[in-house]
Formats: structure tokens, C-alpha cells, sequence
């Protein structure tokens, strides 16, 4: 891939309409057209646009402080929203920030901080996979495997030990479906020996694979090897979950489905739902009581820690998610949008996959089912997908490249976790007609 092409991807198609309004599933533009939001922007709304409950929390937070610099006070805002992610995650201690990429950033300053504390500064690598997407900011780039994202940067930043992507529909290389599971993970058990035990801070890995993948979710029995692996050879396991975390694939931690539990984890966009800007970096007890007795604190953090009207709209987000019961919903909705959308689409043949877990499903178009041959990058398929929904009222989020870097298109449902059954009805039949409709202009179907 050249870096002359690595930008084209990232442009739109056409010039963005401009937005002015929103309620729950909705979305206005300048000149009045609606929109329904499939796939809550970049899997961020999760309880839609202009919650007045939400709304009122942070006005109410306002009124009283905006924010109370972390490193001079405490609140309440910051200290309830604490205990609502104690009691969801099993986690111990947490770093609040403004987003996914400073979330994973200080994951790994914690991962790196525990290892010093403990002694073994030597372990200053990280492992990582391709096809993955961990954030924007130099340390989040360098653990990424997503070359339209990170080609303009390398030799900036300090790579990862990347390994194969763990995808059951596309197993590693003298795998099968059933046993990728346990390839991928004798993969990361070989590169932690070879690159010696001594020298590994961590493995980070996101449960369900987002944008760089197209939802892709853990194979059966991979992240309780890697658990094992991770244990034995004093790696910490970093799980990142700011795009599948927070309830997005039914149980609050994505991990839970899958029966493991991380040292340290990444939140971020079901935390607030987008109302305000808000991720978080947590750890379990005993990475934080090594970080507390050598150093007694954590030495990442920034202006914006613990912002308090953020942290207020958090609080008001995970009560309404409790309160209403949401992820049972989310949980029970996953067959629905699957079988709807694999009904929405029978008969396509370009459709090859359709994955995903919970409010977060993913439809992988190929070229050929039986080889599961990618189109050609330069078709752009993707892109055209994008602006076709748009056309027709809906917003979701196709992506290019999740095969290898450069081919590959899918196309990502994200909805938030209380739209109505009406709603996404309406989401998976503009989505079969977006698809459709390219396929037929493009002489593909």
C-alpha cells in the first residue's frame, strides 16, 4: 500500500450536509431531511440524541462547577460514576480521559508503570494484532494494525510485535474455523518466547474487533488461552474495549461473554454516549496495589481528568442503561438484526459475512463466496455504500480494507441500545437497499 492512497480512503464522497437537530433515533440536516442513525455515528449514541434526562444531568453539573481539577478535588460526579464502573467491571482502579485514544494510551502507561513497579523494566514491548484499531495518539498508532490509519505515521511512533488477526471467518494460515481459536494463541504464545518473556509488557487485543476488522468477534475459547498464556509468562492482557465495551455487545465488559477477565481495560464511547467527551483506562486490584505502594499514584493523567460535567453525563448514561434494562436488550436483539439483515439481503451474493455480537453487527462483502476474494480495492465499494446511505436517509459505517490493509469492504450496524423495533426495521432495510442499489451500479449484482 502507498502512502498516496492510504488518504483517499478517508475522504467522503461527497460534501457533508450539515446537521442541525436530533432526537433518539434521528438526525435533521440544513435543509430538512432526516436521517436515522444505524449505527450511533461511530458506535458512540447509544441511547440516541437529545436524551432530556441526560441533557438535564449536565446542565444541572454546569450550574454548579463545570470542573474540579482532579489533582486539587474530588466530586460526586466523579466518584459515583467510580463505583457504577467497580460494580459493572470487577475492576479495582481507573483513569478518567476524554476518548478512546487517550484511554488506551494510558493503559499502556499503566501496563508499563506495573511493570517497572514491580521491577522488570525490561519489559518494555507490546504485542499486538493487524487488523486492529486501538486510537489516534502516537502509542495508540503503534499498536494498531490498520495501515490507512497509521502509514502516514510510521517511524514516528514505537511499533508493536503484531500478530495475525484472530477471525474465524478468515483463520490464520493452516487453521480452520474451529481452530483458530487455538493457532491464534499458540501464534502470541511463540512471539512472547521469541522475542523472550523478559522483554513483554503486555498484549492488547480488542474482544470484538471494530472498524479495522467490521465487528469481528473473539473465536470460541481464544481469550481464555490468552488469559492462560498472559499469566504464565507475566504479560499483562489489555483488553480494548472503547468500541465493543460498555454494553455495545450485550454484557457491560465484552469479555464477560467470553469468561475472561483482563489486568487492564480501555472504555470509552458507550460511556457517555457521546453527550460529552469521556473514556477511562481501568486496572484491576493487584496491577493498582503495586502501582500504589511503589509510586501511590498513577503517573498518567491530563488536564481533563475526571472532567466533572462529564463525568456527570456518564452517571446519568449508566442509569438510564440500568434502570431501563438495556443490555438484556442489546443481548436479545442480537438475532433479530442478524436474521433481519441476512433476510434484507438473501440472495446478494456479494454478501459473504454476517458477524458480530449485540447493538454491534457487521456485513463483509466479498467478491467470490466460496474464497471469500475481496473486491478490488479501487472499486471503492465501501465509500459508495456510505454516500448511498446517505442518500436514502441512513447513516451507518462502511469501511474499507478490513482484509488486508487495503482490500476488503464491510459495513457496520451500531444502533443505539433503546431503538425500537420500528427503527430497526427501518435501519436494516436501508441498509439492504444502500448495498443493493451500489452492487446493481457497479454491474456487481
Amino acid at each position: 500500500m502507498t502512502a498516496k492512497a492510504a488518504p483517499e480512503t478517508l475522504k467522503s464522497t461527497a460534501a457533508l450536509p450539515k446537521v442541525t437537530h436530533a432526537k433518539g433515533s434521528y438526525l435533521w440536516d440544513a435543509t430538512g431531511k432526516q436521517y436515522i442513525d444505524g449505527s450511533g455515528g461511530p458506535a458512540v449514541y447509544c441511547l440516541g440524541h437529545a436524551n432530556t434526562e441526560v441533557n438535564d444531568a449536565i446542565t444541572a453539573q454546569l450550574s454548579q462547577i463545570a470542573h474540579g481539577y482532579r489533582y486539587n478535588f474530588t466530586t460526586d460526579a466523579l466518584e459515583d460514576l467510580t463505583e457504577i464502573l467497580r460494580a459493572k467491571t470487577g475492576m479495582a482502579e481507573m483513569v478518567f480521559v476524554t476518548g478512546g485514544s487517550e484511554a488506551v494510551e494510558s493503559c499502556l502507561k499503566i501496563a508499563l508503570q506495573y511493570q517497572t513497579a514491580i521491577g522488570q523494566k525490561t519489559r518494555r514491548r507490546f504485542i499486538s494484532r493487524q487488523r486492529s484499531w486501538h486510537g489516534n495518539s502516537l502509542g495508540a498508532l503503534g499498536v494498531s494494525g490498520f495501515a490507512e490509519r497509521t502509514i502516514a505515521y510510521e517511524g514516528a511512533f514505537i511499533p508493536s510485535i503484531k500478530l495475525s488477526p484472530a477471525n474465524a471467518y478468515r483463520p490464520i494460515a493452516g487453521a480452520t474455523a474451529a481452530t483458530t481459536a487455538e493457532a491464534c494463541a499458540a501464534e502470541l504464545e511463540a512471539a512472547i518466547l521469541a522475542h523472550g518473556p523478559e522483554t513483554i509488557a503486555a498484549f492488547i487485543f480488542e474482544p470484538v474487533v471494530g472498524a479495522a476488522g467490521g465487528c469481528v468477534p473473539a473465536p470460541d475459547g481464544y481469550a481464555k488461552r490468552v488469559r492462560e498464556i498472559c499469566t504464565k509468562y507475566g504479560v499483562l492482557m489489555i483488553a480494548d474495549e472503547v468500541m465493543c465495551g460498555a454494553g455495545r455487545t450485550g454484557p457491560w465488559r465484552a469479555l464477560e461473554r467470553d469468561g475472561a477477565m483482563p489486568d487492564i481495560m480501555s472504555v470509552a464511547k458507550g460511556l457517555a454516549a457521546g453527550y460529552l467527551p469521556l473514556g477511562a483506562a481501568l486496572c484491576t486490584a493487584p496491577i493498582w496495589t503495586a502501582i500504589r505502594d511503589k509510586d501511590g499514584a498513577f503517573g498518567t493523567g491530563h488536564t481533563f481528568t475526571g472532567h466533572t460535567a462529564a463525568c456527570a453525563a456518564g452517571v446519568a448514561v449508566q442509569r438510564i442503561v440500568e434502570r431501563e434494562h438495556l443490555l438484556a436488550r442489546v443481548t436479545a436483539n442480537e438475532s433479530l438484526i442478524k436474521s433481519g439483515l441476512a433476510d434484507a439481503l438473501h440472495g446478494v451474493d456479494a454478501i459473504g459475512d454476517i458477524r458480530g455480537r449485540g447493538h454491534f453487527i457487521c456485513a463483509e462483502l466479498v467478491a467470490d463466496q466460496t474464497t471469500k476474494r475481496p473486491f478490488d480495492a479501487s472499486l471503492k465499494l465501501f465509500m459508495k455504500i456510505r454516500a448511498q446511505a446517505m442518500e436514502n436517509g441512513l447513516i451507518c459505517y462502511p469501511v474499507g480494507g478490513n482484509v488486508d490493509g487495503v482490500s476488503g469492504d464491510i459495513v457496520i450496524l451500531a444502533p443505539p441500545y433503546n431503538a425500537t423495533n420500528a427503527e430497526l426495521a427501518e435501519i436494516i432495510d436501508k441498509t439492504a437497499k444502500s448495498i443493493r442499489q451500489v452492487l446493481t451500479a457497479e454491474g456487481l449484482a
